[in-house]
């Protein structure tokens, strides 16, 4: 038996985290009178936004599921659908574009799915005084993203607005993906003993569009890590079929978000190891100076696999044969409780709460 005064600060450790996890698995409300910034930054006010009022008024079985993409099912055909919108600033940055961003962005909603891209279409917002040069190569890194992924832009759209009203131009793409017949995934299956599987460092699209702004006296040099992500997804259900439970790209709010939406949705918790973590030592060199958690800046090129144990090894090691990918990790694992709470086992020998995401501290970068 444990002695007293070890029993009682562990019981007490419980006691609070059972708190958090009460807390956390209350229904998300909308009660803010104004939107903010905060409600596009995939943290708490995004997920109050979307669940408490977004949900409830287009209620459906697809839009329950909270993926990044919603199933259909078509004479037979499981189908893919995902969209989004693009305002990124500035329109071009080290390592990618609102083009690039626009293409990979959608397409990677529909392959965390399960779904082989297959078709977009493209909305333009375009800005009264837009230099025609500036269109015309995204027009261009578009179209070459798109062969490159091996999908078609079949259909689009095109308004102006007014001077000053947007940031040179705002893209919205809608993808349409087939779901692989392999494909078994959804937020709701991870189970205790999944191991968590990353496909490499965390934060460098963010830092990369950070930088790029100028707004900071940083010298470092950090490339966005934009790419099609399905040749990882593909390697993952080859290797682990239906063994692949779930699968999320890091995007707005980071692998910090993505861990406590899942784990919500699951109802398990959620053991990530700092040491396991890839890292960039510039991205890692910049965060620390700018204070910002890497955990929680946008990545578009990285995703998170949950699978299950007895096929996690060889679907790391198909990870890490692709081309790109060699840096993929096994960095945690899905435990039974507390219910949707994510906690970190630190470098330093101590254990905290990864929390959701409040506020805003990287606007407008995806």
């Amino acid at each position: 038996m444990s002695p007293p005064e070890v029993a009682a600060p562990a019981a007490r450790e419980r006691l609070v985290l059972e708190r958090i996890a009460a807390r956390r698995a209350r229904p998300a409300l909308f009660r803010d009178a104004r939107i903010g910034l905060a409600h596009g930054a995939g943290g708490k006010a995004s997920r109050d936004l979307v669940e408490g009022l977004f949900l409830p008024a287009f209620d459906s079985e697809a839009l329950r599921q909270l993926d990044d993409a919603g199933r259909v099912h078509v004479d037979g055909l499981r189908l893919a659908l995902s969209t989004d919108t693009f305002v990124v600033r500035p329109l071009q940055f080290p390592g990618g574009s609102i083009g690039t961003l626009a293409v990979h962005g959608t397409l990677n909603d529909l392959a965390v799915t399960g779904a082989r891209p297959l078709a977009l279409t493209a909305s333009f917002v375009l800005e009264e005084g837009l230099e025609a040069a500036v269109l015309e190569t995204e027009v261009s890194t578009m179209a070459a993203a798109a062969r490159a992924a091996g999908v078609e832009l079949v259909a689009g759209d095109t308004k102006v607005v007014e001077r000053g009203r947007a940031d040179g131009m705002y893209v919205c793409t809608t993808g349409l993906g087939r779901v692989d017949r392999r494909a078994h995934t959804s937020p709701r299956r991870l189970e205790p003993g999944d191991r968590i599987l990353l496909t490499g460092p965390l934060g460098r699209h963010g830092i990369a569009v950070l930088l790029a702004r100028g707004e900071f006296e940083l010298d470092a040099e950090v490339a966005s890590d934009t790419r099609p992500l399905w040749p990882a997804v593909d390697a993952l259900l080859e290797a682990a079929g239906g063994r692949l439970h779930a699968a999320r790209d890091a995007t707005r709010g980071g692998l910090g978000s993505v861990l406590n939406e899942l784990a919500t949705a699951s109802g398990v918790g959620i053991v990530v190891r700092e040491r396991d973590l890839p890292a960039d030592p510039v991205v890692a060199g910049a965060c620390e100076i700018l204070g910002i958690d890497p955990l929680y800046v946008a990545n578009e090129g990285q995703l998170a696999a949950f699978v299950a144990p007895d096929r996690a090894d060889a679907a790391l090691a198909a990870l890490r044969a692709i081309p790109g990918f060699s840096e993929a990790a096994d960095v945690g694992e899905v435990v039974a409780g507390p219910p949707g709470l994510v906690q970190m086992d630190t470098a330093f020998g101590g254990r905290r709460v990864v929390d959701l995401l409040v506020g805003d501290p990287l606007p407008r970068i995806c």
